[in-house]
């Protein structure tokens, strides 16, 4: 993915406390790679979600989080932006700031419930707030299970509103060999309906229509 490719050239991405904070930190690496410009904010409950996840440690100020990621990401001056809980003056925290399309990713069913009732209690809320009023781009990826009946219902009312649902449940059909194989199945999902480019995973069919035997490799099969 290259600069040049991204259309998308801002993107608003969240990340909450529910389990699953690679498929977030995956997802802001290929964000970077594609050349967008990323606002990221970050719960408290996420920070020590990534810090028992991975080898990430996050300090406690939004500076010293940005240089972090910036670094972790191995993004270019000023491509990440971190913004505080209660930064009310950022970008995602107004209708009248930037057009661009948030991703909660992880997205805890706390999150879900805010969204659906209109809570705007902290910036990612309020970020969330915003996306649905101005009718733009909102990506919620829940790591979850099982679903509760609110759980659900909230799902159902946010999909009315216009949010796409977009749950950490990775396809086997492109058969993974590794936990990243199955990260990059739910990053490329997200990529796709950004409309960024992504050469994480092929999409359904392409191995078959690439394929100049016209061998079935698995990709084509579904019961």
């Amino acid at each position: 993915m290259t600069n040049n490719q991204s259309k998308a050239r801002t993107v608003n991405l969240a990340f909450t406390g529910a389990s699953g904070a690679q498929y977030g930190l995956r997802l802001l690496q290929c964000l970077v790679a594609a050349g967008c410009r990323v606002n990221v904010m970050i719960s408290k409950a996420a920070q020590i979600v990534i810090a028992t996840e991975t080898d990430l440690k996050l300090p406690g100020t939004p500076p010293a989080m940005q240089k972090n990621l910036s670094e972790y990401a191995s993004a270019e001056p000023g491509q990440v932006l971190v913004f505080g809980r209660e930064d009310w003056f950022s970008p995602p925290a107004s209708g009248s700031g930037e057009k661009a399309p948030l991703v909660v990713c992880p997205c805890s069913t706390g999150t879900l419930s805010a969204l659906a009732t209109g809570a705007s209690n902290n910036l990612i809320e309020r970020a969330g707030d915003v996306a649905l009023k101005e009718r733009r781009q909102l990506i919620l990826v829940p790591r979850e299970a099982p679903y509760s009946e609110v759980h659900l219902e909230n799902m159902l009312k946010l999909t009315r509103m216009g949010a796409v649902i977009m749950p950490a449940s990775p396809g086997f059909y492109h058969r993974p060999e590794s936990v990243q194989d199955l990260v990059d199945f739910i990053v490329a999902r997200i990529l796709d309906h950004l409309d960024l480019p992504q050469d994480l995973m092929p999409r359904w069919g392409e191995v078959r229509i690439r394929s100049k035997e016209g061998r079935d490799d698995g990709f084509g099969q579904h019961d």
